[in-house]
């Protein structure tokens, strides 16, 4: 069975944080996943559609994630201009 859009963007951007309670929050993953998009040339999928999608793989509440990967550092960048 192929990889959904989803899930390659939770394969290549995302990692499990060994640290407990480790989590990436909503707002911060789904800036993350826009980076990806962008940094990958993938169509972006509506922000309802991410949610829910990533709710049913990684739950809700406290997910275990971080970033990583070009998509991290674009969503950093873009998120503080101050730092380029």
């Amino acid at each position: 069975m192929a990889r959904s859009h989803f899930d390659r963007f939770l394969q290549e951007a995302t990692a499990h944080d060994l640290e407990p309670g480790a989590t990436l929050a909503p707002d911060p993953l789904y800036g993350l996943y826009v980076s990806w998009c962008q940094v990958t040339r993938t169509p972006r999928r509506s922000e309802g559609s991410f949610r829910a999608a990533v709710k049913s793989r990684v739950g809700a509440g406290p997910n275990g994630l971080r970033m990583k990967g070009p998509a991290a550092a674009d969503y950093i960048l873009a998120s503080y201009p101050r730092l380029t």
